[in-house]
């Protein structure tokens, strides 16, 4: 899955932590202590601290920056389509570490940055078509983490997601500042995010002022969006919204129009990335003939997040409050 970022600032609580890019120095001994975390409901036992560590795609990169952990880092993969950096949060991050890939990491590009940590996830870089996975990383002595988010539930197949989105990233943030021993940024970063998104909470709306609310991706013939166990579910649901598809089963995913029609949104937010612009897929959805009734278009209420928004990563809460704001002035029926 392929998205643009754009501009964010650092949240107050993250700048009182430690500051944007903070580094984490690094010892000859460091290295050395085992470290168990459990990653999808698996323990896994990680021999040694990582020092090279590539990464794929943007939330997932952002989240290592976040923890100030770009000295560790020896590369990243995500396509060229992002935006400008020059306001992103984690600037510095980028300008460190090496741009990989301008499409996602692959055994080739992992063996050359000579990794000793794989960090990505199922649809956002690891994939089962050609062999991309954790399994035949470890066969080349490679260890990996796995995006929390992206965790195979079980259910049917590709479906995914095993906990509440913002559980997801609170559980990596916490995982990774136990890997890297820097728990008490980990700890400040859940801490801050968490008063956030509760202020964002205290003023949203209640009961039956609670707009409903559908998160279009893509797709003209078939829409795809968001279950319950992708970042826009609690997004939503933290800013005093109701997600429409929070009872699918899986995170990001496709349903029928027919659906959208059925469960009539209040509001439609669209994930802004890829080729198509935001404005193009706006002008879609408020002149696609089967939505004509549905109460977002009849009112035009359209709201825009970008994709780093809306997968799990360090922009989450920032999402939350950006969309809490447009949602406290929403009336519904």
């Amino acid at each position: 899955m392929r998205r643009p970022f754009t501009a964010a600032l650092c949240l107050a609580a993250t700048v009182a932590a430690s500051g944007c890019g903070a580094h984490v120095e690094t010892s000859d001994d460091g290295g050395s202590s085992a470290v168990t975390l459990t990653n999808c409901g698996r323990k896994i036992t990680y021999d040694r601290v990582p020092r090279r560590v590539v990464t794929n795609d943007v939330g997932i990169t952002e989240i290592m920056f976040a923890l100030g952990l770009e000295n560790r880092m020896a590369g990243f993969a995500m396509p060229d389509d992002k935006g400008d950096l020059t306001g992103v949060p984690w600037k510095e991050g980028y300008e460190k570490v090496k741009w990989l890939s301008k499409d996602q990491l692959t055994q080739e590009n992992v063996l050359a940055a000579r990794a000793d940590l794989v960090f990505a996830g199922w649809n956002y870089g690891f994939r089962e078509d050609d062999g991309f996975t954790p399994g035949a990383l470890k066969k080349l002595g490679i260890p990996s983490y796995v995006l929390t988010e992206s965790c195979h539930n079980g259910r049917s197949g590709s479906a995914r997601g095993i906990m509440p989105p913002l559980d997801a990233l609170y559980a990596d943030l916490t995982n990774l500042g136990k890997l890297f021993g820097v728990e008490d940024r980990a700890a400040a970063l859940v801490a801050g995010f968490k008063k956030r998104i509760a202020d964002v909470r205290a003023k949203a709306p209640r009961g039956a002022d609670r707009p409903k609310v559908f998160l279009y991706d893509s797709g003209q013939d078939t829409p795809f969006t968001a279950g319950r166990y992708a970042a826009p579910e609690q997004i939503i649901s933290e800013a005093g919204g109701v997600s429409i598809t929070h009872d699918v089963q899986d995170s990001w995913t496709t349903v029928g129009w027919e659906t959208v029609v059925e469960r009539d949104p209040d509001v439609i937010v669209i994930c802004d990335y890829g080729d198509t612009s935001a404005e193009q897929k706006r002008t879609f959805l408020l002149n696609h003939p089967p939505l004509r009734e549905v109460a977002a278009v009849k009112n035009r209420r359209v709201f825009v997040l970008d994709y780093a928004d809306l997968v799990e990563s360090p922009r989450n809460p920032s999402a939350v409050a950006r969309l809490g704001a447009y949602l406290r002035t929403v009336r519904t029926r």
